[in-house]
Parts: structure tokens; sequence; C-alpha cells
């Protein structure tokens, strides 16, 4: 065997019939696919974040806003409490503040919209009250209104409570009997 013989040249193949250029072109194509796709699938479909009617829904919070504020220059306060089967309210509020024929109680679990209740509770002798069953233990946002919606309170309590919670009118605010 001759020294020419052992260095045979083997056939160069072009750039595009190897494999390694491919591979390494492969990455990028990738990403440039899955940008086009990214930016196809952001013009196409629509923000649920983006409300339509924004002023729409900035006046309300501004109305509820001020229905707390209402309530608060009405001294309104109140003292809940369930039994097993029973809500009662009282109110009490300042001589301003002339208490409403019915009250309207939403109990919203803050985790589990599916045990949320609203109850329209009738006047008894001063006293608001209606038949509900007492919701799951833990912690509980309660809302307070008038049927006319011109005032609201609202605070949370823990259930079971062995004693009447109080919402609104300050820290001093005791509702009567």
């Amino acid at each position: 065997m001759t020294a020419t013989s052992v260095m045979s040249k083997q056939p160069l193949n072009p750039w595009y019939r190897e494999p390694w250029p491919w591979l390494l072109m492969a990455g990028p194509f990738i990403v440039i696919i899955a940008g086009l796709v990214t930016a196809w699938l952001a013009v196409t479909t629509s923000d649920g974040l983006v409300t339509d009617d924004y002023y729409q829904k900035g006046l309300a919070v501004a109305e509820t806003l001020a229905r707390s504020e209402r309530a608060e220059s009405l001294g309104v306060a109140a003292g809940v409490s369930l039994s097993r089967e029973k809500m009662r309210v009282r109110l009490s509020g300042n001589e301003q503040f002339n208490p409403p024929p019915a009250l309207r109680v939403m109990l919203s679990h803050p985790t589990r919209a599916g045990l949320d209740r609203i109850l329209v509770l009738k006047s008894e002798g001063g006293v608001y009250s209606g038949e509900m069953l007492l919701p799951a233990s833990g912690h509980w946002l309660v809302m307070i209104e008038d049927e006319a919606k011109d005032w609201r309170l609202m605070g949370s309590m823990m259930l079971p409570a062995a004693n009447e919670t109080v919402i609104g009118g300050g820290d001093s605010a005791k509702p009567q009997s």
C-alpha cells in the first residue's frame, strides 16, 4: 500500500446536503413561526380584561361609595345575629335615620360563590328577621341595604358566632332594641 492510496480523498457534499446546518437553522425557524402564531392570536382574539362600558362601571363604583357614605352620615349600625334557622338584624342610627320596612341582606363567601345568599328581612317590632339555614362556618362578607338602595353597610363576620356582630356606625355604635 502506498501513501497515496491511504489518503484517498472523500468527495465533499454541498452544505445543503449536510444535516448540521439544517439542525442549527431549525431553532430560529421555530421561534419565527411561534412569533407569527402569537401575533395572529393577539390580533384575532379579544382582550377580556378591557370593558367597553368603563365609564358606566366607574359611575356605579362612585354610586356605591356614595351609598356607604350616606349610611355613615346617618350613623347606621346593624347588629347581626344568626341562629340555626333564623337571621336577625337590629338597626340603629342618628335622629335623621328612618328605619325602612324591609332590609336586603347579602351573605357572600370570599372564596366559594356558590354559597352566597340574598335575603329580604321584614321588620318585626324594630327587629328585622327572616328564615335562613346557617351557612358554612368560616369568614363571611355581609352587605346590608335598604330596599330603596339609599344606603348600605358592609362588614364581615365569622360563623358560627355566639354573639351579635356589629357592622357600621363606628366603634362606639351599639344597636338598640
